[in-house]
């Protein structure tokens, strides 16, 4: 009987690839990385597309447009008449995240992409009108954006850290340069507001952190 080499994939890597990402994700995942932009991985947006469908989450704010493919992938899971509100400080950004939306034929009434400092923005979003609020930006503004956060949520609304493992370096005492530090405390930070959160954390993609607004 001839031999037969089995690869043996980590559980990780098999979780990241269970669910396959179509030819418009990858297209913009590739705009996204000629520009450097930091995405969702496959095995974070498929769990953001699943999470946006138990919430039946109509309106959305992502924070870090990157090239659009967590957007994507969330739109999939959200009701069909929902809108997503999608801010970045790079124009870049939201061009090549809207040429991803339109290869996707995402209807127009769909998205809002805001070019503009994420404070901003979230300080004129309403109060208690949104079901969902990803952060996939700058560390350093997540202590404004979870107090932003919680204004905006509905109650059982859910606010998600994206990469949340800082390239797996919030794990790691020794690394304290200032965005790891800020991951770092901001996880300490809703894991100790219990009265305000209910918090949990995902080793999904580079990191899921979860906080249910009570």
């Amino acid at each position: 009987m001839a031999n037969i080499s089995l690869m043996i994939i980590d559980p990780h890597s098999y979780a990241e690839s269970f669910i396959s990402e179509d030819e418009v994700k990858k297209s913009a995942r590739s705009r996204g990385e000629e520009i450097g932009v930091i995405d969702a991985t496959s095995g974070a947006g498929a769990y953001l597309k699943h999470l946006a469908h138990n919430l039946s989450a109509q309106s959305v704010v992502e924070i870090g447009t990157g090239s659009g493919v967590g957007a994507l992938w969330v739109l999939e899971g959200m009701l069909a008449s929902g809108t997503l509100t999608s801010i970045d400080d790079e124009m870049e950004h939201s061009n090549i995240a809207k040429t991803a939306f339109q290869d996707a034929d995402i209807a127009p009434a769909r998205f809002r992409l805001i070019t503009n400092p994420v404070m901003d923005v979230m300080n004129k979003l309403a109060d208690r009108a949104y079901d969902l609020v990803i952060f996939r930006h700058n560390p350093e503004d997540l202590p404004y954006a979870i107090t932003e956060a919680h204004r905006i949520l509905r109650s059982g609304g859910v606010f998600v850290i994206d990469n949340f493992f800082g390239g797996s370096k919030v794990s790691d005492p020794a690394q304290r340069d200032p965005k790891t530090v800020a991951l770092r405390e901001s996880g300490k930070s809703l894991k100790n507001e219990s009265e305000n959160w209910v918090v949990s954390l995902i080793p999904t993609g580079d990191g899921l952190l979860l906080a249910t607004k009570l």
